[in-house]
């Protein structure tokens, strides 16, 4: 077997983490689709914009990008602000519980393999602290 037929640690991480990125790609597609919805076409395309270009100034460290998304976000009336940040409050939000979600299924996942407790569970500090002999007493 040659190296370039083990996967990097990061490329398993990024294969692991797959399932979480197709449920927030969901989860933001249907979120677009219900400010669409709800608020109109002209809040969607602007929330949209407002992404793409926080994207690009991100990923890319593009500069005018950067212009571009400041200047947007000066413009903003206070009734499209409350907009945006009510958008990008619920993506968050259903970002989050997407990553609940995600760690249950890893953590079923390693359940259903025998994989021993991972550290930060429960499990794995009881059997630490059994381990190093620490009466349950002194845990209380």
């Amino acid at each position: 077997m040659n190296l370039q037929d083990t996967p990097s640690s990061a490329g398993d991480a990024r294969e692991k983490d797959e399932p979480l990125r197709e449920d927030i790609r969901l989860l933001g597609r249907l979120l677009g689709d219900t400010v669409r919805d709800q608020e109109g076409k002209g809040v969607f395309d602007l929330v949209e914009t407002i992404r793409q270009t926080s994207i690009r100034y991100h990923r890319d460290d593009d500069e005018p990008a950067k212009q571009e998304l400041e200047a947007i976000l000066r413009e903003l009336t206070p009734e499209q602000a409350v907009q945006v940040i009510r958008a990008y409050s619920y993506f968050s939000h259903l970002a989050n519980i997407a990553e609940d979600q995600h760690h249950i299924r890893r953590t079923r996942h390693h359940e259903r393999m025998g994989s021993p407790a991972r550290p930060g569970a429960m499990e794995h500090s009881l059997a630490r602290v059994a381990k190093a002999g620490i009466p349950a007493s002194a845990l209380e």
